[in-house]
């Protein structure tokens, strides 16, 4: 059975850091390219960081560009995302995705696997 766990969401204060972790479980996640995405209330559902299925290769959408990082460990079924100097306009419930192919993509559309999401809120 395909699963993809989200966790480390919470509150954190405008500045602050989070590490967003999803374990997956199911499927050989060394096969898969990886994805964060996020949506806030009233929002279409946007990428915020892609990466291969190998971690050779990023992509991250404009307004993350040197604050969030992504990466992934193969060997423990994991994909991350590192977000520093977080800022109120990053609020928004955050997936993990998976599709089964080398290079990763930004559009959701694409992804074959979800997770159910954790809530990240950036507020004093």
């Amino acid at each position: 059975q395909v699963q993809l766990v989200e966790s480390g969401g919470g509150l954190v204060q405008p500045g602050g850091s989070l590490r967003l972790s999803c374990v997956t479980s199911g499927f050989t996640l060394g096969d898969y390219a990886g994805g964060w995405f996020r949506q806030a209330p009233g929002k279409e559902r946007e990428g915020v960081a892609c990466i291969s299925s190998n971690g050779g290769n990023t992509w991250y959408t404009d307004s993350v560009k040197g604050r969030f990082t992504i990466s992934r460990d193969n060997a423990k079924n994991t994909v991350y995302l590192q977000m520093n100097s977080l800022k109120p306009e990053d609020t928004a419930v955050y997936y993990c995705a998976t599709m089964p192919r080398s290079w990763c993509s930004r559009w959701y559309s694409e992804y074959l696997y979800w997770g159910q999401g954790t809530q990240v809120t950036v507020s004093s």
